[in-house]
């Protein structure tokens, strides 16, 4: 199984990280994940993916989306993520080389445990609480997964960059 290539990480990076952003601040205010940038991650492979990775790579990445995507509806159905994460997810496994999903899923660990700390303790500092005292996350007791799922993507291509 082939690993992503540092030169296309170079090029996928920065046209996903604004939508990484977008994702994880939108989880946090409302804790929704937009269709919208559900759909531009989706366009990003469509458009970039063929450009920077060899085809038969760049079509297995949709079979990855179609498993991701599967996988979410029946956990969205069983209760344990929400609609938006299970979309948001589909649309980033495109992104993931088969090759580096022993990197991945513990990368995928730790930046859900470093994001549910930093949300629930920056939430106990009365400065940074009051400067957001809109965002939603603050009012519900389930956890904004956009932010753990985006830090996952920009970490993985950021650590695909070191090789």
């Amino acid at each position: 199984m082939r690993a992503l290539d540092p030169s296309a990480a170079l090029v996928l990076l920065p046209l996903v990280a604004p939508i990484a952003i977008w994702v994880a601040w939108s989880d946090m205010k409302f804790m929704r994940i937009p269709n919208k940038a559900v759909v531009a991650l989706a366009a990003v492979y469509l458009l970039a993916g063929p450009l920077v990775l060899p085809f038969a790579d760049w079509a297995w990445g949709w079979a990855g989306l179609g498993l991701v995507l599967a996988l979410g509806f029946v956990l969205n159905l069983a209760g344990t993520i929400g609609a938006g994460d299970a979309k948001y997810a589909a649309a980033m496994a495109p992104f993931v080389a088969p090759g580096d999903l022993r990197l991945v899923l513990p990368l995928f660990a730790a930046v859900l445990l470093g994001a549910f700390a930093a949300h629930r303790g920056l939430g106990r500092v009365a400065a940074f609480r009051s400067a957001t005292a809109d965002w939603e996350s603050w009012r519900r007791r389930d956890f904004p997964m956009g932010l753990a799922l985006s830090g996952t993507l920009v970490f993985y291509l950021a650590l695909v960059l070191l090789r």
